[in-house]
Formats: structure tokens, sequence, C-alpha cells
């Protein structure tokens, strides 16, 4: 019996200890962008590592430093680095992801409570972080506790580099990358590997080699010193919330072009080859329709939707903070609104430009309201877009991992979602990133019900195996 076929069938065998595990850390409510919920991050910090030194790997434990957050100053969760093996004669993988996760409340419209893991009976495993992105970290651990309980030699020498703020910007990561980047822990590093993105569609697994990046910005309308009766003060004083609306309204158009100026002069033009590749993906219209559970897209071809989501920038209108947002009837003017919103662009985009056209733009647009108010605007954290090389060695081990255990060529994809720290590996390390994914598009990462199909936990847990032993044997 071959390693794979001692792997594969190890890991069938405990597909109930791996669910319950998962049960374990979903129960965690790690939320980063949350004060109340800061003691639970570093606690699963806390578990990750105690789970590594159990399984015989160096930790090391950098705490990044301090941060305000809802007017207290918070420690940052730990940087959890794990290192598995140190023979020269093996290539050294690096592999990343997140254990913090999203804000989940049941009233939101969850089917379950988001911090118990559930399985229903399609097979889907669903919790908050249960695919974004505790089953991808944890699976690193079950590879490595495999090849422990079977006897078999790992093939490579395993670097983990796991953090609980990425979901709230990933502060003080990329400092630490690149001021390490030639020290004990990263110097060594031939590869990357990051597990925290999804296939393209529900059927076929995919690699995928760009991401784009994302600019966040926070408007604040501020006005009255406290908040008034709008009988009593409706119609007499500029409100902050009608200013902000005016502001906001300006940004982008509902068929989503971005209307501040400027804004597409630094995308990178399509090339012809890379317009082909769209022409080859396994994926429909109904894709997307199902991952959204409506059909309300704005284009009406599967390429204009993948470039719309890949390809080209995009603005999105998140939310407004201070805002009355309770069921029921509240005759408030507020004294200070905050809009929330983001730009994802693309490669050729610069984050500091974004952030000057925004600024200006939005400044500007104020200013013809001629309110007595007062607008700031801050960008809270910005990312740029990353574009991998598919022809290295790290591309082709990973697809021969998935014809390996799903028995077909993977496709090729770029993302419309952001990790910033993907550029900053590839920039800071010299070295090739390679995005992995182990759950669907459909998962509703950051959504009500967000889930993992059990199928895609197990069988990803035999692609990190894989992927680890053809990197072993693949030609730089």
């Amino acid at each position: 019996m071959s390693a794979f076929d001692k792997l594969f069938a190890y890991v069938d065998e405990n597909q109930k200890y791996y669910i319950d595990r998962l049960a374990e850390v979903v129960a965690i409510p790690s939320v980063s962008g949350e004060a109340s919920r800061r003691p639970e991050v570093v606690k699963m910090g806390e578990w990750l590592i105690k789970e590594l030194k159990t399984l015989g790997a160096t930790v090391q434990v950098h705490h990044p430093g301090k941060q305000t957050l809802e007017g207290q100053e918070l420690d940052l969760p730990p940087i959890v680095l794990g290192t598995y093996g140190t023979d020269p004669a093996k290539k050294t993988v690096l592999v990343y992801g997140h254990y913090d996760v999203q804000p989940a409340f049941k009233e939101d419209g969850w089917a379950t409570d988001p911090w118990t893991l559930v399985e229903d009976d399609k097979g889907r495993l669903i919790g908050r972080g249960s695919t974004d992105d505790k089953a991808p970290v944890i699976s690193w651990l079950w590879v490595i506790e495999a090849h422990q309980k079977l006897g078999v030699e790992m093939p490579v020498n395993l670097k983990m580099c796991f953090e609980g703020m990425e979901e709230s910007g990933s502060e003080g990561l990329d400092e630490y990358i690149e001021k390490e980047a030639k020290g004990a822990f990263f110097g060594d590093v031939d590869c990357v590997c990051i597990s925290d993105n999804y296939w393209l569609g529900s059927n076929k697994p995919c690699l995928t080699y760009g991401l784009r990046g994302i600019s966040y910005f926070m408007v604040e309308v501020a006005g009255p010193g406290k908040d008034l009766h709008s009988g009593v003060f409706g119609g007499t004083v500029h409100e902050p919330m009608t200013d902000l609306f005016t502001v906001m309204s300006k940004l982008v158009s509902p068929t989503g072009k971005i209307l501040i100026p400027g804004i597409y002069n630094d995308v990178a033009p399509v090339t012809e080859s890379e317009d082909k590749m769209y022409d080859s993906l396994d994926f429909s219209l109904a894709d997307i329709h199902s991952a959204m559970e409506s059909k309300c897209t704005i284009h009406g071809t599967e390429k204009e939707a993948l470039m719309a989501r890949w390809r080209f920038p995009s603005l999105s209108l998140h939310g407004i903070e201070g805002a009355f947002s309770s069921p029921g009837s509240k005759t408030v003017i507020p004294a200070k609104v905050i809009g929330k919103f983001s730009i994802r662009s693309v490669p050729n985009m610069e984050p500091k430009k974004i952030t000057e056209l925004v600024k200006d733009f939005v400044n500007a647009e104020f200013a013809k309201i001629g309110s007595k108010n007062t607008l700031t605007i801050d960008c809270g954290h910005a990312g740029k877009a990353w574009v991998a090389d598919t022809n290295h060695y790290n591309f082709v081990a990973a697809e021969k991992a998935i014809e390996r255990v799903f028995k077909v060529k993977p496709d090729f994809t770029r993302e419309g979602g952001s990790i910033p720290v993907t550029l900053t590996f590839q920039e800071a390390l010299n070295k090739n990133v390679l995005l992995l994914p182990m759950g669907r598009a459909d998962d509703g990462a950051h959504s009500i019900n967000e889930k993992i199909d059990k199928t895609n936990y197990i069988e990803g847990i035999k692609l990190l195996a894989s992927y680890l032993h053809e990197i072993s044997v693949a030609q730089a």
C-alpha cells in the first residue's frame, strides 16, 4: 500500500474525529472585530499553540502590539508560528491561515446557533468559521498527525503562520513578515500555500492565481451635539444622515460603475491570452445564482460576470453606524453617523492613489451640499491586488494533487476577494504563493449559515497531504 493509500484510508476512518475537532474550534467565537470577543480570539490562538506543541512542532509566538477598538486599548492577538521539520535536504513549505472570524448573531437569520457546528441532512457542516478559515487551518494539523500515526515520514519541512486579525485588516502581520523576511523562520521558505478561498462553483476544484486588493473607507458626518427629536428639530438643522446619504449616493451606479473620476485609469488591460482563459472555465451564471440565492446579477454572460468579479474594480456600500437600526419606529435625528464602503482593486492600482482619489471626490461632493455639519473620511486598511506565476512548481504540484484526490484537472481562477498578506509574502519573501481552496463557492463565508461540506473538509485534508508529497518531488 502506497503512502497515499495509507493516508487516504486513515483520513476516511477518522472522519468523526475531524468533525468533532472542527466543532470544538467553531465553538470559540473568535471575532477579531469586537472588543468584547478579543479574549475569545486569544483563546483560539492558545488552542492552536497547545495542539502544535502536542504534535511536536516548535512554536514561536509573536505579539504584534496593541490597537484601539471601540474606545478600548487592546492587545492584538498573537501570531502563531509553528515549525515541523528542519531537514535541509527537504523543501520548506510555508502555510498561512487565520483563526479569527466574522461576527455572527442568531437574529441575523441563522437557522442554527452560529457557534454550534451542525451537520444537516445534505452533509453540510454549518457554523461560523467552518470554512473561513478554521477547517483549512486545523487540517494542516491533521496532516501532521496522520503522518505520525501511520509512521509515514513528512515529505517536506512545514512552517505554519496563523494570525488572529485577518478579518480586521491583519494589523501587525505585514510589518512582522517584512522585518523577519530573511530571519530564521521565513528565511529558508521555498514556496507558500494559503487555503483561505473557495472553488469557482460547487462541483470542480480550482487553483487561484490572483486576488483583488481592498481599500476600506469610513465617512463620518457629525453635526448636533446630541441626538435630536425630529418633531422638534426636523427641518431646522442640517441632518448628518441626509448629508451622508447624499455623498454615498454619488460613489457608485446601480450597475456597479464606480463614479469617482480617475479610478479606472490604472487598471491593467486584459490580454488576449488572459481573455481566452475565461472561455474554458467550468462555470455558469447558475453557480452565482445558487451561491447568492437570487438571480439579481448585473451581467448576462459568464465572462462578463467573472471579469466584473475578478478583473475590474468594484465599490460596495456596507452600512451606516450610529443610525437607528432596531425593529420598530424611532423618530430620532442621529447626531453623528459613519458610512462604510470599500473598493476592491485590481493589478496596477495603488492603494495610496485610490485613497487620494476617494478623499478628493468625497470632500468635493460634501462641499457642494453647503452643509454646516463636518465630514471626515479615513481609509481604515488597504491592500494591493495579487497575481502569481502559474507555471511555477508550486502550482504544478498542487494541480497533480487535485488530480490525485478528485480525479479531475482543476480550473485556474482569480478571486474577487482580498487576502492582502498574499502579496506581502510574495514581495517580502520573493517566493511563489499559491491559493489552494478547500471550500465551495456557496459556503457563505461572512454570511449567515456559513458551512463547509463534509466531503470538502475530508477530501481537503487528503488534498493538503497530497500537495506536500507532490511538492517534495516537484522540479524547481
